[in-house]
């Protein structure tokens, strides 16, 4: 750890200017590449040119398309020419269906929404827009149903394996190999080797300036394997959303109310007596004030995951819509000059979001620490 923080602070730790490089490079690619995935390219000379309004609802529904959840997993788009189908490159996912009975199957048979899906005497439709997918009859038609005045649409229970869940899978193995292969680094001795030099400093970081500080000397130890996960889960997810493919995980609103509940239940379960009695009864307080006080703090047992929820997913969501905005308008405009300042502009922002990624992750970290803190608090006499 020692031999890391000098290279480092030499500026000459290869492992670091590799990363460096890395997100570097990301990041200038992004504004190009992420626009490719989306279906958007140059006009042939033999294509209608396309209106101000025209491009206006293509750039909003590319931006609205890459942060929804998604059946497939799209890795660019081939715009046709002289009117034929655009082609979609990437590869389907399990589709799994529950609606009177179990339906499995690939979502290549959607063919992007263009076809009705038949499966044991039912019928299903994907609406490419909001990548939800519909019950229909044979010929395609979304079955709905009256509620309150207003037609609903009817859908089945849907557990199909889509981007964001199979990104997540996908990350939770990294991360135990990355981590598997980093604790048996130290079998050999103490010194780190390998991805171990890089993450070492990181972790100590965690232990050191989140979890002891706000949970103390005596009690951090049975969270730091939580934080630790929760940590790199959400930094690595962020970073995988710099990507041009899409990936939007932690700017769903489903992440991060599972990643919540879990805070949630983790404070709550492993609370002590003392936790519990600051909440319903309040020790030096009159008792008029233990009154007015408690439903206050029952509700901010609720409040404070509900805070972690909505601050991790609206500063991601919000990340993805500004940049593909900005993505989008490098080709809404004809002007040379104007295209080239939005570059720069994309490319700046994308360096931010690489902060935002990490600092984001710091941030749900130590306000679960801090709430285990208070519930790991001893009384004081």
């Amino acid at each position: 750890m020692c031999t890391f923080a000098a290279d480092l602070e030499n500026n000459k730790s290869p492992i670091m200017q590799k990363i460096v490089r890395f997100l570097l490079v990301l990041a200038l690619i992004t504004p190009v590449a992420a626009f490719a995935s989306g279906g958007h390219g140059d006009d042939h000379g033999e294509k209608k040119e396309k209106t101000k309004e025209e491009k206006r609802a293509e750039n909003k529904e590319y931006v609205k398309h890459h942060t929804n959840d998604s059946h497939d997993f799209g890795l660019f788009t081939i715009e046709g020419e002289k009117g034929e189908e655009d082609s979609h490159v990437g590869f389907p996912l399990p589709v799994i269906l529950w609606e009177d009975g179990l339906h499995i199957f690939m979502s290549s048979k959607f063919h992007h929404g263009h076809e009705v899906v038949e499966s044991n005497g039912k019928y299903f439709v994907l609406d490419y827009h909001d990548g939800k997918i519909y019950n229909a009859d044979e010929h395609g038609n979304i079955l709905k149903k009256e509620v309150d005045g207003e037609e609903v649409k009817l859908a089945p229970l849907d557990f199909s394996i889509t981007k964001n869940v199979l990104v997540t899978i996908l990350m939770a193995v990294l991360l135990f190999f990355l981590f598997r292969g980093i604790a048996k680094s130290y079998k050999t001795g103490l010194a780190p080797t390998g991805a171990a030099k890089f993450f070492e400093p990181i972790i100590v970081f965690i232990r050191d300036e989140i979890a002891i500080p706000n949970i103390g000397e005596g009690s951090h130890k049975k969270y730091m394997p939580y934080l630790l996960t929760v940590f790199f889960f959400i930094w690595f997810l962020n970073l995988a959303g710099m990507t041009p493919l899409g990936i939007n995980v932690t700017g769903n609103i489903a992440v991060t109310c599972a990643l919540a509940i879990m805070t949630f239940v983790i404070t709550n379960a492993t609370a002590k007596k003392n936790y519990w009695l600051h909440i319903f009864w309040m020790p030096g307080v009159p008792i008029p004030m233990k009154i007015l006080l408690m439903p206050i703090e029952i509700i901010g047992v609720f409040v404070k995951p509900f805070a972690l929820m909505i601050r991790l997913y609206a500063n991601m969501l919000a990340g993805h819509i500004v940049l593909g905005s900005l993505i989008a308008v490098v080709f809404f405009f004809d002007a040379f000059l104007a295209k080239t300042a939005f570059v720069g502009l994309t490319f700046f922002l994308n360096i931010i979001e690489l902060l935002v990624a990490l600092l984001q992750a710091y941030i749900f970290t130590m306000l679960t620490a801090l709430y285990f803190g208070a519930a790991a608090e001893e009384a004081h006499h």
